[in-house]
């Protein structure tokens, strides 16, 4: 649950726009208007003689044209990669959840707990009846179904598609790792279904 609402919170901030990107383009903008008209107004009328005087003052406007949509584009693209950086990092964090999810549920197995095969010495123990141990099921695919919903939260707003593809992945392994939990679940109420109808 907590990580849920730290995701909530984290995918909204990195939606907003960052104020101090948008300030620096903002100045870039004016710096360049402001270059523009300070060469408008003081460059003098030419005359025939100073051709060369003109070539090179329109080459270096030119340069400052592109260097200055340089600098926007980067400015503009930098939230952009920002966020794609702190969300691929935050999925990371929620793919290695996953696994940790699955990882705890492998030992986990419906036959042993219904005494259909014997635990050798390097058996971990079990100590789950067969409804504990279809309640643990059940939540860790429910764990596993919360994680793929709260990975969607950082593609509802940043439209990035690495950040999509990530969340694609996470869904994915989040949707086969819980199928294969239900699985485990289907034989579980299998064989307590066969065990009561023998006891009956």
């Amino acid at each position: 649950m907590a990580v849920a609402r730290d995701t909530e919170a984290k995918a909204a901030s990195l939606a907003r726009p960052n104020r101090l990107i948008q300030s620096a383009v903002a100045l870039v903008i004016a710096t360049f208007l402001g270059l523009i008209a300070f060469a408008l107004i003081n460059i003098p009328a030419p005359t025939n003689t100073e051709a060369t005087n003109i070539l090179q003052t329109l080459e270096a406007a030119a340069n400052l044209v592109v260097l200055t949509g340089a600098i926007l584009i980067f400015l503009v693209t930098l939230q952009k990669r920002l966020g794609r950086h702190e969300a691929l990092k935050a999925l990371h964090q929620l793919r290695s959840l996953v696994h940790v999810i699955d990882m705890h549920q492998l030992t986990k197995d419906p036959s042993l707990v219904l005494g259909r095969e014997r635990d050798t010495a390097a058996s971990p123990k079990r100590k789950m009846t067969a409804f504990e141990l279809g309640r643990y099921l059940d939540y860790s695919s429910e764990m596993l179904s919360l994680a793929g919903k709260v990975a969607a939260l950082y593609a509802q707003d940043l439209d990035d598609p690495v950040v999509v593809e990530a969340v694609n992945d996470i869904e994915m392994l989040a949707t086969n790792l819980s199928r294969k939990i239900w699985q485990k679940i289907a034989i579980l109420q299998s064989a307590v279904h066969e065990q009561m109808q023998a006891r009956s």
